[in-house]
């Protein structure tokens, strides 16, 4: 009873999470966002490598010069918390892999923020941007690789959430 319990939980939280880009004012603590990176870093990766690596932007300066590097500024600036993912070059074996890892870990994260009360939009459109984000933040240019920022906050969105294709246009045969 109770792991079927478990089970929906886990289904519900996946059909329910969405994209969420604005935030109110209220700013989760250190600990709650700790506890979501432990949840991401549980995500597979191949070799067990845990390629992963995460800076943690609070500071509203910080955020004001990575909004200024993307079309979502808005997003940014108005999150309360900003954790970029970025891959430890020295830990990866794989691009494909790795950056495969990479988006499991985001979506763990994603879900643990949302099953904590707190709304996260993941955002890569900054890619493009990826050496000035190394710049802003200081890391060393050859080391990391920038694989997403999610934005972080205690929601204040209420649009509604978007729809999905039937399964049915997915499947391209069934053997």
């Amino acid at each position: 009873m109770e792991k079927d319990r478990l089970k929906e939980a886990v289904f519900k939280a996946i059909f329910d999470r969405r994209s969420i880009r604005r935030y109110l004012e209220q700013k989760p603590n250190k600990e709650l966002i700790y506890r979501l990176l432990e949840a991401g870093i549980w995500a597979p990766s191949g070799l067990n490598n845990q390629p992963w690596r995460f800076v943690i932007v609070w500071a509203e300066e910080i955020k004001q010069k990575l909004a200024a590097l993307t079309r979502y500024h808005e997003i940014v600036k108005k999150a309360s918390v900003l954790i970029g993912v970025f891959l430890d070059k020295d830990r990866m074996y794989h691009q494909i892999k790795d950056h495969q890892s990479a988006g499991a870990c985001i979506q763990n994260i994603l879900l643990a923020a949302h099953a904590s009360g707190l709304g996260a939009c993941w955002l890569g459109e900054i890619l493009k941007n990826e050496e000035k984000v190394k710049e802003v933040l200081s890391l060393p240019k050859e080391k990391y690789e920038l694989a997403a920022f999610i934005a972080l906050g205690y929601p204040d969105d209420q649009s509604k959430r978007a729809s999905r294709q039937p399964l049915e246009n997915f499947i391209i045969k069934e053997i």
